[in-house]
C-alpha cells in the first residue's frame, strides 16, 4: 500500500519543477538568441543592421544579401567556395569511410608483425594537435609538387586516426564466430570483410560519415597551408578572408552573416538526417548480450 504524498511536499515539488523549467527555458533562449539575431540580420539592409543590430524585426525586409552573395556582385565568390567545399567534403568523406574501415578491420582482425606498435602509434597520433602538422604538411605537398591543387586538399585527409580507432573498436565487438562461419563457407578475408562484417558496422559507418563530413566541411588549417589561389578557396578560407576584410567589401553585416548562415546548413542537414543512427551507434557499445 502506497502512502499518499503530503500536500505541502507535493506543492513544493511542483514549484521546484516549475522553477527548473523556467531556468532551463531562459538558458535555452539566451543560447538561441545569437542565432536568431543572425538569421534576422540576413534579411536587413546594411544601414538597418548597423543602426539596430539587435532588433528582431527587419524593416524593411530585404533579400539583397542573398542576391549579392550568389551573384558575386561584391567580389565574393560564394558559389565557388560552396562548390569546392561540397566536392572536397564528399570526396574526403567517401575516402575516410572506405580507408578507415579497411585499416580498422586490419588492426582488429589480422595478425601480423608490428600490429601492436601500429596501434600504439595510432593512439599517439590522436594526441598530436593538428596545428603541429601545418609546416610538415606544407613541406610535403611542396616536395610532391601538388601545392595549390585539389589533390593536396583531398589526399592528406582521406585517412584519419580517429576514424580508424572508431572502426577498430567496433570490429572488435563483432563475434568472431560469424567470421569463422563465413570462412567455413569458403569466403576469404576480403569477402568476409565486405559482405559479412561491414554490413554489421552500419552504426559505426554512419557515425564516421557524420564526423568525416563535418570535419572536412569545417577544415581550415589544412587548406590554409595547401592552397593559395582564389579558385581553390573553400567556405572556411573564403569566409575567413571575407570577415577579416581581406576582400575589401566593408562591414556589410547582412552579407557576412548570410554567408556564415548558409555555410552551417549542410552540416546541420547531415546531422539531423542521420541523428537517429548516430545516437544508436553511440549506444551500441554499451549493450551486451
Amino acid at each position: 500500500m502506497t502512502v499518499p504524498m503530503p500536500t505541502a511536499a507535493r506543492d513544493r515539488r511542483r514549484t521546484l519543477r516549475l522553477a527548473g523549467t523556467l531556468v532551463m527555458s531562459l538558458a535555452a533562449l539566451l543560447y538561441l538568441m545569437p542565432f536568431v539575431i543572425q538569421v534576422v540580420t540576413t534579411f536587413k539592409t546594411d544601414p538597418q543592421a548597423a543602426s539596430s543590430p539587435l532588433s528582431l524585426i527587419p524593416n524593411p525586409f530585404s533579400l539583397d544579401a542573398y542576391r549579392k552573395l550568389f551573384s558575386g556582385s561584391e567580389g565574393v565568390a560564394f558559389p565557388t567556395w560552396l562548390g569546392n567545399s561540397a566536392f572536397i567534403a564528399v570526396a574526403v568523406t567517401a575516402g575516410r569511410v572506405f580507408f578507415d574501415s579497411l585499416a580498422g578491420y586490419a588492426l582488429s582482425r589480422l595478425r601480423f608483425r608490428g600490429r601492436g606498435l601500429l596501434t600504439v602509434l595510432l593512439i599517439s597520433v590522436m594526441a598530436v594537435p593538428g596545428v603541429v602538422l601545418m609546416i610538415p604538411k606544407f613541406l610535403v605537398v611542396q616536395y610532391l609538387g601538388i601545392y595549390d591543387t585539389y589533390t593536396a586538399m583531398i589526399v592528406p585527409l582521406l585517412v584519419d586516426a580517429v576514424g580508424i580507432f572508431i572502426m577498430k573498436q567496433f570490429f572488435e565487438s563483432v563475434p568472431r564466430e560469424i567470421e569463422e562461419a563465413a570462412r567455413v563457407d569458403g569466403a576469404g578475408v576480403v569477402r568476409t570483410y565486405w559482405s559479412v562484417v561491414l554490413p554489421m558496422a552500419r552504426p559505426a559507418l554512419i557515425t564516421l560519415t557524420i564526423l568525416s563530413f563535418q570535419g572536412s566541411w569545417n577544415e581550415f588549417t589544412h587548406f590554409v597551408v595547401t592552397t593559395q589561389s582564389a579558385d581553390h578557396a573553400t567556405l572556411t578560407t573564403g569566409l575567413a578572408q571575407f570577415v577579416s576584410g581581406g576582400l575589401g567589401v566593408g562591414t556589410q553585416y547582412p552579407l557576412k552573416l548570410t554567408a556564415a548562415l548558409l555555410a552551417t546548413i549542410p552540416v546541420a542537414i547531415v546531422f539531423f538526417v542521420f541523428q537517429r543512427h548516430f545516437v544508436r551507434g553511440g549506444n551500441a557499445g554499451a549493450l551486451k548480450e
